[in-house]
């Protein structure tokens, strides 16, 4: 990144003739204030000829998935929710927040090689980015001589039928979202788990060790896993429902299990002891070598590395739906975004010693809140609150929510989640066989039901034309129109086969999941998902928590 850290080191370097030759290459645009400083330090230490090549790569934002992608996360405080939010901001911190996400946005359509056609809410920070990046856009393209959207870009051929839309919008259109207790694989890991940038950590509780004076427990082993596009296990069950994945993992290692003498007696021939990892990494390429038995060693080997990568997260994750109750919280926020009849009581769930941890009733409670159409009244929120506070919660996110629900539109119109419920299927039948990895008893087997969440739903409406009080007033830019409009009404008639969809103040997987399960069903169509950053839950509650306390 071209910042003035960076900037003095490699101007120090050039003093310093530390190099027979230098390379610049800056993920983002180098000013050029800054290319000036650089180059007096090139002048004044004589190298100016050592200095090879300089690159703007416009490779701002980092891409987790092939549909997905985030702001480079050295600035993730500084694009976060709390930070565009702050009561106290002032319109140069605001700007410099904006002009951030913008450069992001620019460098992701540089790579792209398209010029999108802009949708946004009106009075958001999605419209203030919006406006700056049909402006750097615009000013891009007027510039024919050095335009980055002319000749063959990176990206040039993807969208070389019709121009992609790109749908901003602001995380404040739906918070409740974002605090869920979910129930597909991908999102409960980000939730529960350690889980950054497609590397999942996890604790191993190592026993008890004797010592002279007494048992004490050891320390915690740490494993990293990196759960991968080769990971074909994680590509076919990260979007699927847990117990589903359960039973897949279970059914693997039923698999490898039958093929294990077959992989005991080729290891015994290869002269491999146990789990030489090094000697495992060879037999590949020495697979031209061998008999056609022995070179499907290496294949088996994988399949164990993967079942065990995966019963080891699974069961992590298992281990907190078991102790928290996280099935139980899953099925009664679906009713209760759904509008669906209650079979116990929020005060009974809260007040529960059972069930979930403090953060846990505290999503649930303001979820609650976020999706009635009326608050609840002094009394019962005294209640409410005393419950809460009982349970060990933090009430300084909820002071936030009630500030929020005060001052948006959506106190008089709340989000509207669609009306189906995740069904129960009784309890586990498969994963229950003597000898499971998972022990399943007392989870509900719920089997989700597609339903579109208030960020796809807007894509729909965006994407297909269609007209909706939700998205009619959405603005409408076109950086290739000459004049920039104000005009929410689009000139392109014809339903989008592309679209992008990026949320302004931070993003998560379960939004991502939904957007991917609705796009399955749209033939030939293709959607992106992007966020200024990736948050789960307790970080999101961390934020509202901040805010509260202003």
């Amino acid at each position: 990144m071209p910042t003035e850290e960076n900037i003095d080191r490699m101007c120090q370097d050039l003093r310093s003739q530390l190099y027979e030759s230098y390379y610049l290459n800056f993920i983002s645009a180098i000013s050029r204030s800054k290319l000036e400083d650089i180059a007096n330090a090139a002048i004044g230490a004589n190298v100016v000829t050592q200095v090879a090549k300089v690159f703007d790569q416009y490779l701002n934002f980092i891409t987790l998935e092939d549909d997905m992608f985030v702001l480079c996360n050295q600035n993730k405080e500084l694009v976060s929710y709390r930070a565009i939010n702050r009561p106290d901001i002032t319109d140069t911190e605001m700007e410099t927040i904006m002009d951030t996400i913008v450069d992001s946005l620019f460098c992701f359509f540089v790579t792209l090689g398209a010029i999108p056609i802009i949708r946004c809410s009106r009075g958001t920070a999605a419209e203030m980015v919006a406006v700056k990046l049909d402006k750097k856009l615009r000013e891009n393209l007027r510039d024919a001589r050095n335009s980055l959207f002319t000749g063959d870009t990176l990206g040039a051929g993807q969208f070389s039928f019709q121009r992609p839309l790109l749908v901003l919008v602001d995380r404040n259109i739906d918070l409740a979202t974002p605090l869920h207790h979910t129930w597909t694989y991908q999102a409960l890991v980000h939730d529960v788990l350690d889980f950054h940038l497609n590397r999942v950590n996890l604790e191993e509780s190592a026993g008890m060790e004797s010592s002279p004076a007494g048992a004490r427990p050891k320390k915690k082993n740490k494993k990293s896993y990196d759960l991968t596009a080769s990971d074909k296990f994680w590509q076919k069950h990260k979007g699927s429902p847990f117990p589903e994945v359960a039973e897949s993992v279970q059914q693997e290692l039923e698999s490898y299990r039958a093929q294990e003498d077959e992989v005991k007696r080729l290891k015994s021939i290869m002269g491999i002891e146990g789990e030489d990892e090094g000697a495992i990494s060879m037999l590949s390429d020495n697979t031209a070598k061998l008999t056609s038995a022995v070179s499907s060693l290496p294949e088996l080997l994988e399949k164990k590395r993967l079942i065990d990568l995966h019963t080891n997260v699974a069961t992590a994750v298992l281990e907190h739906i078991k102790t928290r109750k996280l099935d139980l919280y899953f099925e009664y926020e679906e009713k209760i975004m759904s509008k669906s009849t209650l079979d116990k009581s929020l005060l009974d769930m809260i007040s529960d010693p059972d069930a979930g941890t403090p953060e846990d009733k505290m999503r649930l409670f303001l979820i609650y809140y976020i999706s009635s159409a009326q608050a609840p009244s002094e009394v019962d929120l005294e209640q409410y609150k005393k419950a809460l506070m009982d349970a060990g919660c933090n009430l300084a996110p909820l002071s936030y929510i009630k500030q929020w629900k005060a001052f948006t539109k959506m106190a008089s119109a709340p989000t509207s989640y669609g009306n189906t419920t995740p069904k129960p299927l009784g309890l586990f039948s498969r994963v229950m066989n003597t000898g499971s990895q998972f022990v399943m008893e007392g989870v509900k087997n719920l089997v989700l039901k597609q339903q579109n969440l208030p960020v796809t739903r807007i894509l729909d409406n965006l994407m297909e034309m269609k007209s909706n009080p939700e998205t009619d007033d959405y603005r409408y830019f076109d950086p290739k129109m000459l004049r920039g409009s104000d005009s929410s009404i689009p000139r392109n008639k014809n339903p989008f086969q592309e679209a992008i969809v990026f949320v302004v103040g931070g993003g998560n997987y379960i939004e991502y999941q939904n957007l991917v399960d609705y796009i399955k069903g749209k033939q030939g169509k293709h959607v992106l998902y992007g966020c200024s950053e990736l948050f789960n839950a307790m970080q999101f509650i961390k934020q509202l928590s901040q805010l509260g306390q202003k």
